[in-house]
């Protein structure tokens, strides 16, 4: 569900783009450093991670801007859905990031070369985990306020990287303590189909959006529980619901007493859309009133899709 976005709320929220592409940006160089002296293909790997990062966080600030620009005369529904836009952009540059890393650590695998310089590689990661996890922080303050896709989707990678710096720090201690030299490509290899699997995840919650996939079936279920509980009300039927990044859309039919006078009948649907917008701020509510002798049972799309 939405959670109600504030004047405050879209600060944070550009404020977490410029985090996100300013953290990027020192890793990068930090890491491009520490590889060129250690020749780890598992720093190589984070290395590419923090590249596609920054790429994905400019995509990010470009649509969270977009997002919260206010619906004009070309866009009546507003611009939420660039947000999910940015989100498949960023499953891309994931899945390439992680093809390469995949075939350069099972190039590795195949012709193995020592680590050197353990200690920077260490001490690189630890920075990076350090910088990250205060990124993952500030991200996760603003998705309290926000139910932004962008951040959510920037957040989960950002989360992974601390994961995977750690995986890092590991593979290159057991490979200066045992001298196993496949350690190295096989962490970057365990990387990779985290990446891998992350891109899945972010497209699908993107594609969610993007194709106007019902809430779940308990929000669902509360919006029919609100308007059923105004004593005035016959039936509801009809149900639609969608959102669109930080906007949210829901749409129904109320059936009522056939002789209510038009005024009436509007005053009653004022009071059932005031209660589900208390409900679900940030969702535009739009009602349609009918006749109770002519309200029809609901057709077969009215219940939420499974799976």
């Amino acid at each position: 569900m939405s959670v109600p976005q504030t004047v405050d709320g879209a600060r944070l929220m550009r404020q977490a783009t410029y985090a996100s592409v300013a953290t990027a940006s020192i890793l990068i160089v930090v890491k491009l450093v520490a590889w060129g002296m250690t020749g780890s293909v598992a720093l190589l790997s984070t290395l590419i991670d923090s590249t596609l990062d920054a790429a994905a966080s400019i995509i990010n600030l470009w649509a969270v801007r977009h997002a919260l620009t206010p619906a004009d005369r070309e866009h009546r529904f507003g611009h939420g859905k660039a947000e999910p836009l940015a989100g498949l952009g960023q499953a891309a540059f994931i899945v390439g990031s992680g093809a390469l890393l995949l075939v350069e650590a099972v190039h590795r695998l195949q012709q193995p070369v020592p680590v050197t310089n353990e200690g920077i590689g260490v001490a690189v990661m630890a920075f990076s985990i350090v910088l990250t996890a205060l990124l993952v922080r500030f991200q996760k303050k603003v998705l309290a306020h926000t139910d932004s896709v962008a951040i959510s989707a920037d957040s989960l990678h950002y989360t992974g990287d601390v994961l995977i710096n750690g995986s890092v720090i590991v593979s290159l201690l057991v490979g200066k303590t045992l001298g196993w030299t496949f350690i190295d490509p096989a962490f970057a290899i365990a990387i990779a189909a985290f990446l891998l699997w992350n891109a899945w995840q972010i497209a699908v919650n993107s594609y969610d959006m993007l194709m106007d996939r019902e809430l779940p079936e308990e929000d669902r279920q509360r919006i029919k529980e609100i308007a059923h509980s105004n004593p005035q009300v016959r039936g509801m039927h009809d149900l639609r619901t969608r959102l669109s990044g930080q906007q949210g859309f829901i749409q129904l039919h109320l059936a009522l007493d056939d002789d209510l006078p038009l005024i009436q009948a509007h005053d009653i649907a004022d009071q059932v859309e005031k209660a589900i917008m208390e409900a679900f701020p940030q969702f535009d509510v739009l009602i349609h009133q009918d006749p109770a002798s002519l309200h029809e049972e609901p057709p077969v799309y009215d219940a939420a899709p499974q799976g």
